[in-house]
């Protein structure tokens, strides 16, 4: 078998994306997705980190993140699940949707490394658990309607999360230096990912 997919027609995606908008906007929904944002938010720190530091052995406290070098990893999780989702979107374009599935558990072992002092945990080893079910015991089919699923709510709940993270102001940061262009990135990764995501097969 090979390990490229076919994409999904076009119509089918927008209805998936339909539904992950339904999830994102109505409040009790919202409540289970919003843990795929905070991971995905914690994950993008914990890469960062990776990447900016070199070395997580003690784990990434965010919050005293010092220096310069401080300045990336706390702000990258703010985009991190619109980065994840556009990612994931451009993986499914290419052909290799099933391929998402094993990013995600790649990401929640950075996850774990990095913050494993920190709450996402929890939502690493289970989000793992359920993702490697998934991955290793469903039809290809339905790995790929889940790897769309993952993309569109990653999309969606990025910005979500950054309007709610603006409203809140909780970075201490005057939301007028950083609110729109976030805003704006959200925006534009979620219309390149349904792009991607919508294109006929």
């Amino acid at each position: 078998m090979s390990i490229t997919q076919a994409v999904l027609p076009g119509s089918t995606a927008v209805v998936i994306g339909l539904a992950a908008f339904g999830v994102v906007v109505l409040p009790v929904t919202w409540l289970v997705a919003r843990r795929l944002a905070v991971a995905a938010h914690q994950g993008a720190h914990a890469l960062t980190g990776l990447l900016v530091y070199r070395s997580v052995r003690d784990g990434i406290d965010v919050e005293s993140a010092a220096g310069l070098r401080g300045v990336p990893v706390a702000l990258a999780g703010y985009l991190g699940p619109s980065g994840f989702g556009l990612g994931a979107a451009k993986v499914i374009e290419l052909g290799y949707a099933t391929v998402v599935l094993w990013l995600v558990l790649v990401l929640a072992a950075v996850l774990l490394i990095g913050l494993r002092r920190s709450s996402g945990l929890i939502l690493a080893v289970l989000a793992g658990v359920i993702v490697f079910g998934l991955a290793r015991y469903t039809p290809v089919h339905a790995q790929v309607v889940t790897a769309y699923a993952l993309a569109w709510l990653l999309l969606l709940s990025g910005i979500r999360r950054v309007i709610e993270v603006g409203i809140s102001g909780i970075t201490g940061v005057p939301g007028i230096l950083w609110f729109p262009l976030w805003l704006v990135a959200a925006l534009a990764a979620a219309a390149e990912g349904a792009r991607l995501l919508t294109m006929q097969a």
